[in-house]
């Protein structure tokens, strides 16, 4: 929890991972390539007291996780959102089975999401169905962009990713995180574009679509998207830490986001280990629209609190206690952005 000027916060960092890039688990170069350009994310975009030593970066582990989430962090809450790279990684990216263990040691801190991969046809849905009986999964991480043999990527609406999706919705999986935003060296950026959202969302309407990275570079295109499909939520990894190094870009981005689809359906994300948690939570809780950008409004304490961890909560039915609740929730809460109601989200 974090309390600053009498007001306290329920924090869930919707988008967290726990992984494995030193040399001895890299599979070829693109492995060190994958880390080297997180690497670069982390310390042109961090504050100079918090960029890691590369070794460091390379592995964090449980016990340091655990610190700089839990006792550093302000975290409540934390939800794996794991990435497989099973080309570039000899046991994968993302550590499965020590975060998982962590998640079971910790389940009133950690939820574990797991992936799948459509390209692995009728097995990937076999192995899906065994993911869901062990991991107890609420959600998955999809990276459209990952490589699989000779392919370079997959769209959220070919035919083989609609029969997972339709297992998905059978299995009780209903939060699908989808990573759409910058792309990652050595990985296509196209693979990561944002249009096929639109098809799914609408043809899957039970389901919620977690846009993670907003759509970055393509805001535009998510905003229009997202306003249509209220099923369609933004997730802040990589667009928070811009509060520090470019907080105009940043106050457009989340001014652009509140206009669009609302302070609903809009997560709090560090992206642990690209970035802590710490100065992430504190800067956004004291950011502000700058005055001059008047076409944006004030955000709220209100609004801050629904991002940085209510909204998360709604999405894996996570108990919030009753003083770190919204005192008129139940009145306030504006619910799904109407698409016909889009022309006049901000009319004075």
């Amino acid at each position: 929890m974090y309390t600053k000027d009498d007001e306290k916060y329920f924090i869930v960092d919707a988008h967290i991972a726990l992984w494995d890039a030193r040399e001895s688990n890299q599979r070829n170069i693109h492995g060190k390539q994958f880390i080297d350009c997180f690497y670069d994310y982390h310390r042109n975009l961090s504050p100079e007291s918090e960029v890691w030593a590369y070794e460091d970066y390379l592995y964090q582990g449980g016990e340091r996780l655990m610190k700089d989430l839990f006792t550093d962090g302000y975290v409540d809450h934390a939800v794996f959102q794991p990435a497989y790279l099973g080309e570039f990684y000899k046991t994968g990216f993302g550590q499965t089975e020590e975060a998982f263990a962590l998640a079971q040691a910790n389940p009133d801190k950690l939820t574990y999401n797991h992936n799948f991969d459509p390209r692995n046809g009728e097995a990937g849905l076999d192995q899906l169905r065994a993911d869901a009986e062990r991991f107890k999964l609420k959600g998955v991480k999809l990276y459209t962009a990952e490589w699989h043999g000779e392919s370079r990527g997959w769209k959220l609406d070919d035919p083989w990713a609609y029969r997972y999706f339709e297992l998905c919705r059978e299995l009780g999986i209903k939060n699908i995180h989808v990573h759409k935003g910058p792309t990652i060296r050595p990985l296509d950026r196209d693979a990561f574009d944002v249009s096929d959202v639109d098809h799914v969302a609408t043809d899957f309407t039970d389901l919620t679509f977690i846009v993670e990275h907003v759509g970055l570079p393509r805001l535009e295109d998510f905003c229009w998207i997202a306003t249509q499909e209220p099923n369609v939520w933004g997730g802040l990894a990589v667009a928070m830490p811009f509060m520090h190094t470019r907080p105009r870009y940043f106050a457009q981005i989340l001014g652009e986001l509140l206009y669009w689809i609302g302070e609903d359906r809009i997560t709090f994300s560090s992206d642990y280990a690209i970035w802590t948690p710490r100065w992430l939570i504190e800067q956004f809780v004291d950011f502000q629209i700058p005055e001059d950008m008047s076409e944006y409004a004030p955000i709220t304490t209100e609004q801050k609190k629904k991002i940085l961890g209510l909204n998360a909560a709604r999405l894996y039915d996570l108990d919030v206690p009753a003083e770190l609740q919204l005192p008129t929730a139940d009145e306030t809460a504006t619910g799904p952005r109407q698409p016909e109601a889009a022309d006049l989200v901000g009319a004075k």
